[in-house]
């Protein structure tokens, strides 16, 4: 089993119109045991920027902290919340950073920019920024993960049907994989709110 695989999780963020979305499941396990159901691998950056981080758990939650350190500075020196393409980057460079030494994690990035725009990018574990217009995943079904999601993306989504194509999406991608699943939250981003829903799912 991959290291990558090692405590299981599965994660998509999709675009639609003027609103992203992101999304993680609920699983956390040592392998094929599950040790909690309420760990979600989605960190809140700011009001309109969300991380999502799969792989190993330690190596995310140390990642992370270091990403807060980093944004809080910026707020600090620049008197404002960074930008999600400018957070691309700079997750980007701390990733290469540790080239010889990296996080055993694959990060995803949902924002939205100051004119409503979507931006969602996805990294592998040294930082190769990949950016994307539809949908990114990251986690241990990526192939489930992908079909499902070309299946039901279309564009110009409004929010309610963006939450309802990415729910529908990650529980039927979890479905037969025994490293991930057992229910999940949903963050859907518009330019006025933030909307935060768990649901639930298969338990076996």
């Amino acid at each position: 089993m991959s290291i990558f695989e090692y405590n299981g999780s599965a994660i998509i963020a999709m675009a639609g119109k003027n609103c992203v979305a992101i999304a993680s499941d609920l699983r956390f396990g040592v392998q094929l045991q599950t040790i909690t159901c309420d760990s979600s691998k989605v960190f809140k950056v700011h009001d309109k920027l969300y991380l999502g981080i799969g792989g190993l758990q330690t190596d995310a939650l140390t990642l992370f902290q270091k990403v807060k350190f980093r944004t809080n500075m910026y707020k600090l020196r620049e008197e404002k919340d960074i930008k999600p393409s400018k957070f691309g980057e700079l997750l980007a460079n701390m990733l290469y950073e540790r080239r010889f030494g990296p996080f055993f994690t694959s990060p995803v990035v949902a924002g939205l920019e100051a004119d409503g725009k979507p931006y969602i990018c996805g990294y592998d574990s040294i930082g190769c920024l990949e950016k994307a217009e539809d949908f990114l995943i990251s986690g241990t079904s990526p192939e489930s993960l992908f079909g499902v999601c070309e299946s039901f993306w279309k564009p110009d989504m409004s929010s309610d049907e963006l939450f309802e194509c990415i729910s529908q999406c990650l529980l039927a991608g979890v479905g037969r994989d025994a490293l991930a699943g057992w229910g999940s939250v949903v963050h859907i981003i518009t330019p006025d709110q933030v909307t935060s829903r768990t649901l639930k799912g298969r338990m076996d």
